[in-house]
């Protein structure tokens, strides 16, 4: 057996490391990454919040719409097949979509700056109502608040009143 070379490096012992400039940059581009996820999940948050505001304020602009199509005045002769009377007015659409944004079963669940377009009927036996109000998503409505600005939301909702004993050619029941 030989004695170890002095000059031989110890194995047990830690090797220098090489200088190289990019050493401790993988956590900036870890953290770089995290922060552009992050971002993105926010980005996709918001879009859907901005969607369902969107549908919540088409599904109220449809109920408004049939609710006001049934506006008819007690009394009043509904179209059928073969008469031309006229049994629905604007005004009576007006009044209907009103009193239905007045007596909503939960207000503080209706928007702050909820307003209506249109409602009225164009041509006698069709409801239509347009809503308008401005989403503010949760993760940007800090920002959307503090600018004043938000993203401006309209729903346009129309619904038919049609009754009567023959309707389109076609007999319908008690008629």
């Amino acid at each position: 057996m030989s004695a170890p070379d002095p000059a031989a490096p110890d194995p047990a012992a830690p090797r220098p490391r090489a200088a190289h400039g990019d050493d401790g940059r993988i956590l900036l581009l870890t953290l770089g990454l995290v922060v552009l996820g992050l971002m993105l999940v926010g980005m996709v948050v918001s879009a859907t919040a901005v969607h369902l505001d969107h549908k919540r304020l088409y599904n109220l602009a449809d109920l408004l719409a049939v609710s006001a199509a049934d506006a008819a005045r007690p009394g009043q002769r509904l179209l059928t097949a073969d008469s031309a009377g006229l049994t629905l007015t604007s005004a009576d659409v007006a009044r209907q979509v009103a009193e239905d944004l007045a007596a909503h079963p939960f207000p503080e669940q209706l928007p702050d700056d909820l307003a209506v377009l249109r409602a009225d009927s164009p041509d006698g036996r069709t409801a239509r109502v347009t809503l308008t109000t401005t989403s503010h998503p949760p993760l940007l409505a800090w920002f959307t608040r503090t600018l004043g600005h938000g993203f401006d939301l309209t729903a346009t909702s129309t619904a038919r009143a049609e009754t009567g004993s023959a309707i389109g050619g076609v007999s319908l029941p008690g008629g």
